[in-house]
C-alpha cells in the first residue's frame, strides 16, 4: 500500500454515498443528543452547558480514539447519576477532576485487557441488557405525553408517520431528521403550544475552553474523587462495551473493544479539561446513527461538531424545536432497539437462560441502574452454568471378587460446585485396595482437590491403599501443587483443608 493510498480520504471516510450518510446521520444525532444532555445534567445537579460541553467533546474525541466505528459516545444518564453526590458536597470542579481521574483508570483498563471480561457476559444478559434499555429510553418520554395538549399527541404521531413512511419515499434523507425538520417548522409556524428544547433548560451561549480543574492537588482531594471516578470508568466502561457489541451485531462488522477502552478514557479527559463531565457509549443515539445510515467515524466527529455549531451560532433557533418531534424519534429509538424476537424466544430457549434474561430487565428498569442489571445477569448466568457443569459428573464402582480390588472411574469436572457429590460417590472399602481412575475427569480447582484428599485420608484411615491413575497433565499439575495425600506430613486422620 502507498504513502498516498494510506492518507486517502476515503480509506477514512468511506466513499462519497457513505460521507453524506454519515454527515446527514450525524446531524439527527446532534439533534437528539440536546434535550438528553440537558437532561443529564439537571440529573448530576450542574448547569446544562456541563452536559453539553461534555457531548461535543466524547464525541469529536471518540471518533478518532474510539475502538467502535459509527457508536456514539457523550454525556449519559448512567455516569451522571453518580456524580450528584460529589457535586452536592464539594462543587463543580470536583466533577471535572472527578472526569479527568476516570479517564486515566479507563486507560489503564485498556492496557490490562478488562475488555475480556466482555467474555463472560452471555448472550441472555445483552438480551435482557438491550430489552431494559428501551423500555428506559420509552420511560423517559413520558415526561413530555403526560398533562399536555392535543396538539402534542398529534405532532408525536405526525412525527413517528413520517419516520416510518418516508422511507418508501426515499432514503437519500434520514426519515427522523426530516421529521424533525417538518414538525419544527409547524411548531414555529403555527405557533404551536407545545414544550420546546429551550424549556429543558438554558443553552449556553459561548464556546468551551480548556481549564484545569480549580481544586487543591493534595491527597485529600484524591480520596475525595477516586471513588467517584472509580466508579465512573467501571460503569462507564461496561456500558460501552455492552453498546459496541449491539453495533457489531447491528452491523455485522467487528469492533475493537480494547482501543474503546482506551479511547473512552482520552475522550472523558479532554471532557474534563474543557468543562465537561463523564460519559460514554449511548446505545439510544447510536441507534439512531445506525438506522439512519452512519457506519464509520465521521458519523461519530459530525455529530460533536453539529452539536457544538448549534450552540455556538443557532442556539436562539435550537431552543424553538418541538419536543414531540424528538419524542418522535425517541420512540422510534426504543421500538428499534428492543428484541422483540425475545418475547417468544420465552418458550423455545432454555429456561434458565430467560430467567437471565427477564432478571436482567426487571433489576434495571426498577432500580434504572444498568450495572446492578448486568450484574445481576451475569452472576445468575454464572450459577446456572455451575449447576450445569456439576450435573455433568459420574462415579462407577466396579469391584473384583478374586482379588478383593476396588476400582473407581470418575468422568466429569471436579470444582467447587460438585465436591460434596464426588466425596459421596465413595464409601469405606474395609481394607480393600482401592484404584481410583481419573482419566476422564478434570480437576478445576484446590476445592476439587482438597475434596480428594479427603476420600484418599478417608479410604486409607479404614486401611485400604489408595492408588490415584489417569490425570490429564493440567490435572496433574494443579494436584502437584496443591494436595496433599502423598506429601510427608500429611496423617492419615486430618481433614485437609
Amino acid at each position: 500500500m502507498t504513502n498516498s493510498s494510506f492518507l486517502s480520504p476515503s480509506r477514512w471516510l468511506g466513499d462519497a454515498p457513505q460521507i453524506r450518510r454519515d454527515v446527514l446521520a450525524g446531524i439527527v444525532v446532534a439533534l437528539a443528543l440536546i434535550p438528553e444532555a440537558i437532561g443529564f445534567s439537571i440529573i448530576a445537579g450542574v448547569d446544562p452547558r456541563v452536559g453539553l460541553y461534555a457531548s461535543v467533546a466524547i464525541a469529536m474525541v471518540i471518533a478518532f480514539t474510539g475502538g467502535r466505528s459509527g457508536m456514539i459516545s457523550a454525556a449519559t444518564a448512567a455516569v451522571a447519576v453518580l456524580v450528584g453526590p460529589l457535586v452536592r458536597e464539594h462543587g463543580v470542579e470536583y466533577l471535572f477532576a472527578a472526569t479527568l481521574l476516570m479517564g486515566v483508570f479507563q486507560i489503564v483498563a485498556g492496557l490490562v485487557r478488562l475488555d475480556l471480561l466482555m467474555q463472560f457476559v452471555s448472550r441472555s444478559v445483552i438480551t435482557g441488557f438491550v430489552n431494559a434499555l428501551a423500555i428506559l429510553i420509552f420511560m423517559a418520554q413520558l415526561p413530555q405525553l403526560t398533562g399536555v395538549g392535543w396538539e402534542t399527541y398529534a405532532m408525536v404521531a405526525g412525527g413517528l408517520g413520517i419516520i416510518y413512511l418516508f422511507p418508501r419515499l426515499t432514503t437519500a434523507v434520514p426519515s427522523p431528521l426530516v421529521a424533525i425538520l417538518v414538525l419544527s417548522a409547524l411548531s414555529i409556524w403555527l405557533n404551536l403550544p407545545v414544550n420546546t428544547v429551550g424549556d429543558m433548560g438554558k443553552l449556553p451561549d459561548g464556546l468551551p475552553f480548556f481549564a484545569l480543574p480549580q481544586v487543591p492537588l493534595t491527597l485529600e482531594t484524591l480520596q475525595i474523587i477516586a471513588p467517584y471516578s472509580l466508579t465512573m470508568a467501571a460503569v462507564g466502561l461496561l456500558e460501552s462495551l455492552l453498546t459496541a457489541q449491539i453495533v457489531d451485531d447491528m452491523t455485522d462488522t467487528e469492533s475493537d473493544k480494547r482501543r474503546e477502552c482506551a479511547g473512552q478514557g482520552g475522550a472523558n479527559i479532554v471532557a474534563g479539561l474543557f468543562g465537561g463531565m463523564g460519559g460514554c457509549a449511548m446505545i439510544g443515539q447510536s441507534v439512531i446513527n445506525v438506522t439512519s445510515g452512519g457506519r464509520g467515524r465521521l458519523s461519530t466527529f459530525v455529530a460533536g461538531a453539529f452539536l457544538l455549531f448549534l450552540l455556538a451560532v443557532l442556539g436562539p433557533w435550537v431552543g424553538r424545536i418541538p419536543m414531540p418531534a424528538l419524542v418522535a424519534v425517541m420512540i422510534m429509538v426504543s421500538i428499534g432497539t428492543f428484541s422483540w424476537n425475545s418475547i417468544p424466544n420465552l418458550r423455545r430457549h432454555p429456561p434458565t437462560s430467560s430467567i437471565v434474561m427477564v432478571a436482567t430487565v426487571v433489576v434495571v428498569v426498577v432500580t434504572h441502574d444498568l450495572s446492578l442489571g448486568v450484574l445481576t445477569g451475569v452472576l445468575l448466568s454464572g450459577i446456572f452454568f455451575a449447576g450445569k457443569v456439576r450435573r455433568m459428573f459420574s462415579v462407577e464402582r466396579t469391584s473384583d471378587g478374586d482379588t478383593g480390588m476396588v476400582l473407581y472411574k470418575v468422568r466429569g469436572e471436579i470444582f467447587f460446585a460438585s465436591v460434596d457429590r464426588f466425596t459421596r460417590a465413595f464409601q469405606a472399602e474395609d481394607g480393600r485396595p482401592v484404584t481410583i481412575d481419573v482419566s476422564r475427569a478434570h480437576f478445576w480447582d484446590i476445592s476439587g482437590v482438597g475434596a480428594l484428599d479427603k476420600i484418599i485420608a478417608r479410604l486409607r484411615r479404614d486401611g485400604s491403599e489408595v492408588n490415584v491413575i489417569g490425570y490429564n497433565e493440567a490435572s496433574a499439575d494443579i494436584v502437584d501443587r496443591f494436595a496433599m495425600h502423598d506429601k510427608t506430613g500429611f496423617e492419615l486422620g486430618a481433614v485437609p483443608h
